[in-house]
């Protein structure tokens, strides 16, 4: 299995597994490390290099959007280190993969390199085949690291730095996806809804999905979500 090779890749010192988890209607695996420093940085380069020879994005479907063969790639400090020291891993992890694999790479929350670029959702957009069209002849969409040439198969990737998140889906009692979209823009920051809430609608398995990520829990609590979702 591909996944299996990627985590094979990315098993050095210091590095350890805590969670992987892959859905088939969104097409999409999350796999979650943890580790020291250096051997994490090390660890998420070698994994992107193998998702790169594995992924080709030219035969790819799935509902959750997508940019990349390794999406994205966000620092989450733990204990004994700041978000600063992960803006600092970010970049030089972000320089190497452009470096070894010629994939160009974006930065964004913490790392991003201007304002525009802190939302995922607008490095994103457009996914892989917007950006294949517009990255060598827009000039917004330049690449922080690497060429302003997508990698024909693996496209591009996203790295940054972050506080927790909180992946929080909601399925509602319809298969009608549009109600779920409906949903989610009511919800969303960006489009008047809750701080620090990002959402969209998703038929995942034959009913509705809210799809949501909470990108500060302490601010906006999860039973807040749920209320307004319900409401």
């Amino acid at each position: 299995m591909k996944v299996d090779a990627i985590v094979e890749a990315m098993r050095i010192p210091g590095v350890f597994l805590l969670d992987r988890e892959m859905d088939a209607d969104h097409n999409r695996c999350v796999i979650t490390l943890v580790g020291e420093r250096e051997s994490i940085q090390e660890a998420v380069i070698r994994g992107a290099g193998k998702a790169a020879e594995l992924i080709d994005l030219t035969q790819h479907k799935g509902a959750h959007p997508r940019m990349g063969a390794t999406d994205v790639v966000p620092f989450i400090p733990i204990e004994g280190v700041t978000l600063e020291d992960c803006v600092a891993m970010a970049r030089h992890v972000g320089a190497e993969i452009a470096r070894r694999y010629q994939i160009p790479i974006y930065l964004y929350e913490a790392a991003a390199t201007s304002p525009e670029r802190q939302n995922l959702e607008n490095v994103r957009r457009g996914q892989f085949e917007g950006l294949r069209d517009e990255i060598a002849t827009n000039p917004t969409r330049k690449p922080d690291f690497g060429e302003p040439r997508i990698h024909p198969t693996a496209g591009a990737t996203i790295v940054g730095a972050r506080k927790f998140l909180i992946a929080y889906n909601i399925f509602l009692s319809s298969s009608d996806v549009d109600v779920a979209k409906k949903v989610a823009k009511a919800v969303r920051f960006s489009s008047g809804g809750l701080r620090f809430v990002k959402a969209a609608g998703f038929l995942v398995r034959g009913v509705a999905q809210v799809s949501m990520n909470l990108t500060d829990f302490e601010q906006t609590p999860i039973h807040r979500v749920f209320e307004l979702v319900r409401r």
